[in-house]
């Protein structure tokens, strides 16, 4: 029941989400993507493309920028060799993969989420990992913030 709720808020969502005002913005290395975390989360290190709430085991969010990699949706093929289940896919379009490719057995187990959009000069991804304490509004919030950086 749970898995529908989280599907059915992910298919509702807009294409891109604009995240809180008052939330900080992480570039990549490269400068050419990026995503938006909470305040209270801090970055890794300059330049690192990373941020962390409280610190890495608890949660981590990381940006990339990949220049030249075409980006296109996750073909049925590659998808039944990660045996990805539907559930854990909430979007594979031209527009948007966002998957959930880590389930945690157990409370001190990080969750992990990918998601990954096209841009002018390749592909944007980002990873969030997160224990089950941080909640699925705010994980969902960070990945879909994932957009290439403005000019």
């Amino acid at each position: 029941m749970l898995a529908t709720l989280v599907l059915w808020l992910l298919a509702s969502a807009p294409a891109q989400t604009t995240a809180p005002a008052d939330w900080k913005i992480v570039k990549d290395s490269k400068g050419l993507c990026q995503i938006a975390v909470p305040p209270d989360w801090e970055a890794l290190s300059e330049n690192s493309g990373a941020a962390v709430f409280r610190d890495a085991s608890t949660a981590i969010a990381v940006v990339t920028g990949q220049p030249g990699q075409a980006f296109k949706p996750l073909p049925e093929s590659l998808l039944r060799l990660w045996r990805l289940r539907k559930d854990q896919l909430f979007e594979n379009t031209p527009r948007r993969i966002f998957y959930q490719d880590r389930i945690s057995k157990h409370s001190e187990e990080q969750n992990g989420y990918s998601v990954s959009v096209p841009s002018k000069s390749g592909t944007c991804s980002c990873h969030v990992g997160a224990l089950l304490s941080v909640s699925k509004e705010t994980v969902k919030t960070i990945s879909m913030s994932l957009r290439p950086v403005p000019e």
